[in-house]
């Protein structure tokens, strides 16, 4: 689902949520991007994230093909199930995902999980892993916690775009490896938590509305004020 070309007014076009994260991050980046086709150089893969996160989705996956609560949720006494749905493989998939139409134009997202009560309101829900020495046990004022919120937000609003009910609260899978033990001795201990959030997606279609008109412009926009990679070319240039 990726695209294939660079976007015009007016013509059929796609938008990932991390599209829509970068346009909130730097508009001079998004423009350059989606319109001119020059990216941002890729960085490395996380690889043991990826991993950890692949395996969540298979442990979950267990109880949602027998439809039973997974341990963790009955540790927080939450009533909640994995969502079984056939298009579940889809949502999850990065060039695909949750789809969505506004105002002419398509929005995608892939969730890493949903959970569902007995009423059939649905949970979106994140994995998030890391290493520390304290476990994480809620979001903090980081920035990238902020785009963690904006994450979920953001698939809340896919989901209601496509007619379900959708809760306000998601949750964080939030998973800390433990980097105080005396050795590796070929394992890594983790901790994981549970972090509910309440997610206010009133800022996505606006924030759509201004993406698109800043797709639509003749020349790119100003650099976001924080945009390490903008300042990297602005002093590389000086040189």
């Amino acid at each position: 689902m990726a695209n294939k070309k660079n976007f015009t007014p007016g013509e059929s076009f796609q938008f990932s949520r991390s599209k829509v994260e970068l346009f909130i991050e730097c508009p001079k980046c998004f423009y350059l991007d989606r319109v001119k086709g020059i990216g941002r150089p890729s960085g490395f893969p996380f690889s043991l994230n990826n991993a950890v996160d692949a395996l969540f989705k298979k442990e979950f996956d267990a109880y949602r093909t027998i439809q039973q609560p997974h341990p963790l949720l009955k540790s927080y006494d939450l009533d909640l199930v994995p969502f079984q749905d056939a298009r579940m493989d889809d949502w999850r998939f990065n060039f695909k995902g949750i789809q969505a139409m506004y105002k002419g134009y398509e929005y995608y997202g892939a969730v890493d999980d949903i959970w569902v009560d007995d009423a059939g309101t649905l949970y979106v829900v994140d994995y998030k892993a890391t290493a520390k020495e304290v476990a994480v046990t809620e979001l903090s004022t980081a920035s990238y916690h902020d785009s963690y919120r904006r994450q979920m937000e953001f698939y809340q609003w896919l989901l209601r775009q496509n007619g379900f009910t959708v809760s306000d609260t998601g949750y964080f899978v939030y998973t800390t490896g433990d980097n105080t033990q005396p050795n590796f001795n070929n394992e890594l201990k983790f901790r994981t938590r549970l972090i509910a959030y309440t997610g206010n997606s009133s800022w996505v279609e606006p924030t759509l509305d201004k993406l698109v008109a800043c797709a639509s412009q003749a020349h790119p926009p100003a650099s976001g004020s924080e945009c390490a990679y903008c300042k990297f070319v602005d002093e590389r240039s000086k040189y």
